[in-house]
């Protein structure tokens, strides 16, 4: 089973993201759920890598597990806007996740 945990700053912004442990919904290499997790939590650390006003702190280390920090170096409304943004892209996605996977994926937020 995956847990994902979303953590949030002020006004909603996203803090981090971790996604933890395999999902096991199918073997290794061709689990889907596994698959969707990933495209999720990299997608967002995409778009947040091309804001020159973010600072990403991106962990991809070790299979299975996945995380990002991320905070604004400065005030700015776009940054802030973005980052709302983006914790309601990661929040959907995995509640979707969380809906049609119950057994393989777990979100928790703070």
């Amino acid at each position: 089973m995956t847990v994902v945990t979303l953590s949030y700053g002020k006004n909603g912004v996203i803090k981090k993201c971790q996604a933890n442990g395999h999902a096991d919904f199918s073997k290794k290499g061709s689990d889907i759920v596994c698959s969707a997790i990933t495209i999720l939590v990299r997608t967002a650390m995409q778009v947040l890598s091309h804001n020159e006003n973010v600072l990403l702190i991106a962990d991809a280390s070790s299979r299975g597990n996945l995380s990002f920090a991320v905070e604004a170096k400065s005030e700015n409304p776009q940054t802030e806007t973005q980052l709302i943004c983006i914790g309601d892209f990661l929040r959907t996605g995995f509640q979707a996740l969380t809906k049609e996977f119950p057994k393989n994926v777990i979100l928790m937020e703070d």
